[in-house]
């Protein structure tokens, strides 16, 4: 990877394969697949997220930018807070229907007794 990043070669690059074996985590690999571009995608909104609220920051302060001080600008740590609680709400929203599906999982059963009763006065 040595050189001038005009020589390095991203398509090549992100063609590349980790060492060992992918892991599988759904009983379809197609829904790996899936959720593997899901999250990337999800990934580069979050990316897109905060280099547009540098941009929001950068013209509230100066009026106008350049691209060097997109590229320099290191947020404050109010800022940095503030993106902190967007990111975590961004992922929450995402997340959310892992999360209720690890709820459904996590809920006690009613005893069985209970469900034989319910049934008998039906």
């Amino acid at each position: 990877m040595s050189g001038s990043p005009e020589e390095f070669d991203w398509v090549e690059a992100s063609g590349r394969k980790a060492k060992g074996r992918r892991p599988d985590y759904f009983d379809d690999p197609a829904l790996d697949r899936l959720y593997s571009t899901v999250f990337a995608l999800a990934a580069e909104v979050a990316t897109l997220r905060e280099r547009q609220d540098t941009v929001e920051r950068l013209l509230d302060e100066k009026g106008t930018i350049s691209r060097e001080d997109i590229e320099s600008y290191a947020p404050d740590r109010e800022a940095a807070e503030e993106r902190g609680l967007a990111t975590k709400a961004y992922i929450a929203r995402i997340m959310r229907g892992f999360q209720q599906e690890v709820e459904a999982m996590e809920a006690a059963d009613p005893p069985i007794m209970d469900i034989v009763e319910k049934l008998s006065r039906e």
